[in-house]
């Protein structure tokens, strides 16, 4: 029987929106007072977000539970499975000795550690969120960064803090295409209104992450590689979303910064260059373009197959219709009402267990073929498998239970009653409605996920408010991808990556300042371009 969400539930607007905040804030609470481990936190919030649901929003019990089972699923194999992989793979690199090669090609590039900082976490970081998204961007980039000798939680923080401007365009651009999914206008307006946002951040992106760990001293010597940097990848990101497509923003850019570095750090290099671990740089150990090309073999067979696998004409043939079905009492059965849809519409609830066509699967492959092609056994990669998932056990569990919490308070209707309360804003809507994006993946962890869940509020809204709905659609991405360094799912991956677990706490507290206050900054260029320059805002 279907059931209709209830968007004041306690006939008072505010009192609403903190009960439905509950989950979230008894997260944080028992994670950063209490100081749990972030598993328990987890559960804790889990545990309230069932409960409102059931008895203030009166939702019932067996679309709890469906709700809650459809996020285990969906957090096992579209956050956690990609975050076995890429471990998997780097301790593959690590056991067969081609991590050392890597390190030593990088050093060859540079030999200065915030210059290496920016290639891995900026630019390589760039690649894999476009290629596949999801924790594989800090995943890979974080374990990296380790070896290459950078302090691990300053390693996490970084590659929080790197994992902002591509998200728009993450996994192929599907952030976009669910945008213009949920709203109905064109993908190509969107596509260029986030390239007409998001490029400043890009460009400041390399200098604000090195600020977060060296002082203006230290980061002024790296100056000029952090601005070619920016500027190479924020011009093709503007060019490519503005006149190009979707699904190549995030790789063209990446791929044209990699290439402009590389060229530039044949002419310039630091006057005092700075190891990770000493005063004095390691002597750099010169290897044949073969070995190099061996060295990084997982990693590029890695990449390829995750370009490969996200390729619709490939991935195809990977999915079965059979293992993408409704859920039985919940699909069609939770009823959106307006405002947040013109008309009452029922939400899809759909499992898809097609995990051949997941790019963590496509990094499993590599994994393994790349252990074998590098001498080792099966066996022996399957005993590294084996000790990466014990390695990482705490923290998949706790992102399943974060995407049980996540799913069951999409359903219940709680993060709409958030979204709702910043819409009572006015004139001032375009700054509060950015940060309802940044809410949103705060709360699910995806940019995609926020754009499906506040699209089509934020239309309605922008035209209620005579603001341009594409305007305030991208702004609904764009301020989102700020909040994924925040949001619980991220820190997890990161201090999984890193081998920082049960430091997620403290890591949530270095990073909060810069997460609101870059996503206070979208926000006031949205309002610029609302108000003073409506002109460049891009028409559908």
């Amino acid at each position: 029987m279907p059931w209709s969400q209830n968007y004041d539930p306690l006939h008072f607007w505010p009192l609403s929106t903190f009960m439905a905040a509950l989950p979230v804030l008894t997260l944080f609470f028992v994670l950063l007072i209490l100081k749990k481990k972030v598993w328990i936190s987890a559960l804790c919030g889990f545990i309230v977000a069932v409960v409102l649901a059931a008895s203030v929003l009166r939702m019932p019990p067996r679309m709890i539970s469906n709700a809650a089972m459809h996020g285990f699923v969906f957090g096992f194999f579209q956050i956690a499975w990609i975050i076995i992989a890429s471990i998997f793979l780097y301790n593959i690199s690590l056991e067969t000795g081609q991590f050392e090669v890597m390190k030593q090609s990088i050093a060859s590039l540079s030999r200065d550690v915030r210059v290496q900082t920016v290639l891995i976490a900026f630019c390589f970081g760039a690649f894999l969120e476009g290629t596949g998204g999801g924790g594989a961007p800090v995943a890979i980039a974080g374990s990296f960064l380790i070896g290459l000798g950078f302090p691990p939680f300053q390693a996490a923080v970084i590659c929080l803090i790197a994992n902002t401007a591509p998200v728009a365009w993450g996994g192929v651009g599907n952030p976009v295409r669910v945008l213009a999914g949920v709203t109905g206008l064109p993908e190509h307006a969107f596509n260029a209104m986030l390239g007409r946002i998001l490029p400043p951040f890009a460009l400041i992106l390399p200098l604000y992450m090195m600020l977060t760990c060296f002082k203006w001293k230290k980061t002024r010597e790296v100056l000029p590689a952090l601005l070619v940097s920016g500027a190479s990848f924020a011009a093709m990101q503007f060019a490519w979303s503005n006149y190009g497509e979707t699904s190549l923003v995030d790789i063209m850019a990446a791929v044209f910064s990699l290439l402009v570095m590389v060229i530039f750090l044949r002419f310039w290099e630091p006057k005092n260059i700075l190891a990770a671990n000493s005063s004095e740089p390691e002597a750099i150990q010169k290897h044949s373009v073969k070995a190099v090309f061996k060295g990084w073999s997982p990693f590029i067979l890695a990449s390829l197959l995750i370009f490969l696998f996200a390729i619709p004409a490939f991935n195809s043939h990977l999915k079965f219709k059979s293992l993408n079905f409704p859920i039985p009492g919940l699909h069609n059965q939770v009823i959106r009402i307006p405002p947040i849809v013109p008309q009452p519409a029922p939400e899809e609830a759909k499992m898809n267990l097609n995990i051949l066509a997941l790019p963590g699967t496509a990094v499993f492959i590599a994994a393994f073929v790349a252990s074998l092609l590098l001498g080792l056994s099966f066996r022996k990669a399957w005993e590294i498998l084996y000790r990466s998932i014990v390695q990482l056990a705490p923290s998949l569990f706790a992102i399943m239970l974060m995407l049980g919490m996540a799913y069951t308070t999409r359903y219940a209707g709680m993060d709409t009653i958030i979204g709702l309360s910043l819409t009572r804003t006015g004139w001032i809507y375009p700054l509060f409605g950015t940060l309802l994006g940044w809410i949103g993946v705060a709360l699910t962890g995806t940019d995609a996920g926020s754009n499906a869940l506040f699209g089509n509020l934020q239309k309605i809204t922008a035209e209620q408010l005579h603001i341009s709905p594409i305007l305030m659609g991208a702004a609904n991405s764009a301020g989102g991808v700020m909040g994924k360094m925040i949001s619980p799912q991220s820190l997890v991956v990161a201090a999984a990556a890193t081998k920082q677990t049960g430091k997620e706490a403290e890591m949530f507290k270095t990073i909060f300042k810069h997460s609101i206050l870059l996503a206070i900054l979208v926000g006031l260029l949205v309002l610029v371009y609302a108000y003073v320059i409506p002109g460049f805002v891009a028409i559908p």
